[in-house]
């Protein structure tokens, strides 16, 4: 299988490998763990599979521990992961993220097609359960706040404050104190949520999850990038599965994140 052939599809993978493992280093590591298993030849794509279906196969093939991690404590997002089925909240990501079928699940995964449907229902009530909490919503397009106001409520969470601008959330921000950020890139007097971000992470660890049409902007690797990143036009079941492993891992550590290039 040529480079070209899985260049394109890399940022993607790295955007699944850091909300499988809840960190930009931690999932960016994996993935080069997979890319240097294949061209060392202790692994290889799968020549009877789409180049990007290859891709994701060779990442599972090489993931370590199911993308747990190392278990270091009895509490926070290790707990958590050690109480979860792995392939449950990797079918639920791979479905409702990076928006592969059921049957493409199943390739990537190794695992019969009708096995999915089970593994994202039990993933869905594994990691909600008891994670319902306040959400800030940074998006300056009113007909999306509605609809992210709505999926968020569907889910049990509290919409505590929507705003519009970078000032707006810092000042929401310091009032609710959000367990969770929803943040569009671009508001609308032209600040940047990605400044938003940074300045509510100043005062809080606070899990964010960007929004952005442009997704592969902040999937290079090259500098302190998002682990959750949601593309434009969403599907109510992106934004859901975002939220779920965003609140898994909420009590680790939040770094700023670099502005995008123009």
């Amino acid at each position: 299988m040529q480079v070209e052939q899985i260049k394109a599809h890399l940022p993607f993978l790295r955007r699944y490998a850091r909300a499988l493992t809840g960190d930009q280093d931690r999932g960016d590591a994996q993935v080069r763990t997979a890319l240097e298993a294949a061209i060392s030849g202790s692994a290889g794509f799968n020549e009877g599979l789409a180049p990007r279906i290859a891709l994701f196969r060779l990442f599972h093939d090489t993931l370590e521990d199911g993308g747990r991690g190392a278990a270091q404590a009895a509490s926070g997002p290790d707990a958590r992961l050690q109480t979860l089925d792995a392939h449950a909240r990797q079918a639920l990501l791979l479905t409702a993220m990076e928006g592969f079928s059921n049957e493409e699940a199943g390739q990537i995964l190794a695992l019969p097609p009708g096995e999915v449907d089970a593994l994202v229902a039990r993933a869905h009530a594994d990691i909600e359960t008891g994670l319902k909490t306040r959400v800030l919503i940074i998006e300056d397009e009113p007909i999306i706040a509605a609809d992210l106001e709505a999926i968020v409520s569907d889910l049990g969470h509290d919409v505590c404050a929507v705003a519009r601008t970078r000032a707006e959330a810092t000042a929401a921000a310091s009032m609710h104190g959000p367990k969770l950020v929803l943040a569009d890139i671009q508001l609308a007097d032209n600040s940047s949520g990605i400044d938003a971000a940074n300045d509510i992470l100043a005062a809080t660890p606070v899990p964010v999850i960007f929004i952005t049409a442009f997704p592969e902007r902040l999937l290079t690797g090259e500098r302190p990038e998002p682990a959750f990143l949601i593309t434009k036009p969403f599907l109510a079941n992106a934004v859901k599965a975002a939220i779920s492993q965003a609140l898994f891992f909420e009590e680790q550590p939040r770094p700023a994140v670099a502005a995008a290039p123009a």
